[in-house]
Order: structure tokens, then C-alpha cells, then sequence
């Protein structure tokens, strides 16, 4: 098992990562090489750098890849705003999606202090 395979905050960004595929793959044809693609991309890269970031030899390195999944996070959140707007997704289904987006990215924040509380 991989360090990262560990990490509550990893594998609630795969559980989102899979709930937000399936649910890009139902938007309108026209999105596939836009809102989709960006939506997919996204949420991969919050998961991903925290993977790739567990494989760093110092914990500012980890941190670095934290911010990044953090800001990855954020450009789901957006994607999923313009979702909502052009009538993709539902206010009910928006909101769920929303809530456990701050959970994610809380619980990305207190990963990034535990780093910075021991640095090596």
C-alpha cells in the first residue's frame, strides 16, 4: 500500500473524484470538450496531488502539493457554480456537493498544518 492510499484526505477527494465523473459524463454533449473536461480535470488533480505530494522527501514539499489540491478544489467549486447556472445540476444536488467540497477542503487545511506543525 502506497503512503497516500492512507490518507483520509485522499481518499475523500477519490470518493468526490468519482461522484463528480459521473456526474460530468451526464452534462449536455456540447460540454464534453468544455465545462466537463475542465470539471474531470479538476477534481483528478485534487486527489493526484495529494498522492504525488505524499511521495515528497520534506514536509514543505507535501505542503506545496496540499496548496495545489486546495486550489484544484476550489476550480471544481466553480465548475460546479457554472453547472448549476446553465441548468445542469439541481440547487439540491449543488448544495450536497458544495457541502462536502468545504469538508474536503477543511480537511485539507488541517493536513497542511499537521505538516507545518512538524516540519523536517
Amino acid at each position: 500500500m502506497f503512503k497516500f492510499e492512507k490518507l483520509n484526505v485522499w481518499e475523500k477527494s477519490f470518493y468526490l473524484g468519482e461522484k463528480i465523473n459521473n456526474l460530468a459524463m451526464q452534462f449536455p454533449d456540447k460540454e464534453r470538450f468544455n465545462l466537463s473536461n475542465q470539471l474531470t480535470r479538476a477534481i483528478d488533480s485534487v486527489g493526484l496531488n495529494i498522492a504525488e505530494g505524499s511521495a515528497g522527501q520534506t514536509n514543505n514539499e507535501q505542503i506545496r502539493f496540499i496548496i495545489y489540491a486546495n486550489r484544484s478544489l476550489l476550480e471544481v467549486v466553480a465548475c460546479l457554480l457554472k453547472a448549476k447556472e446553465r441548468g445542469y445540476i439541481y440547487e439540491q444536488l449543488f448544495n450536497e456537493l458544495y457541502q462536502e467540497f468545504e469538508i474536503l477542503s477543511k480537511m485539507l487545511s488541517a493536513f497542511k498544518n499537521a505538516l507545518q506543525k512538524n516540519k523536517s
